[in-house]
């Protein structure tokens, strides 16, 4: 069974830092393209960033020079580090496998004083 399961969200403060994690299991991990979508209440859920399986990466003008996204294919993980956090970055977090239509469930990230 292939499973996507997203940690580390959170309560943080306007400029403060988060690390979400994205674990991968059942299949196999170096192969796959992983993206970051997020989705703000009533909003439409957005695309945030990308690491292709060769390991380039890709943002949303909206978090370019704020968030990072790695991969260690040792332990089937991607990461989405996000610095210098606004309250309009609030939203449920989500990684995606599109070429398995495969979404995790989702952590929720709330950046407020």
């Amino acid at each position: 069974q292939i499973q996507l399961v997203e940690s580390g969200g959170g309560l943080v403060q306007p400029g403060g830092s988060l690390t979400l994690s994205c674990a991968v299991s059942g299949i196999v991990f170096r192969f796959y393209d992983i993206s970051w979508h997020r989705q703000a209440p009533g909003k439409q859920r957005e695309w945030v960033s990308s690491v292709t399986s060769g390991g380039r990466s890709n943002y949303a003008d909206s978090v370019k020079g704020r968030f990072t996204v790695l991969r260690d294919n040792a332990k089937n993980t991607v990461y989405l580090q996000m610095n210098s956090l606004k309250p309009e970055d609030t939203a449920v977090y989500y990684c995606f496998i599109s070429s398995l239509s495969l979404w995790g469930q989702g952590t929720q990230v709330t950046v407020s004083s």
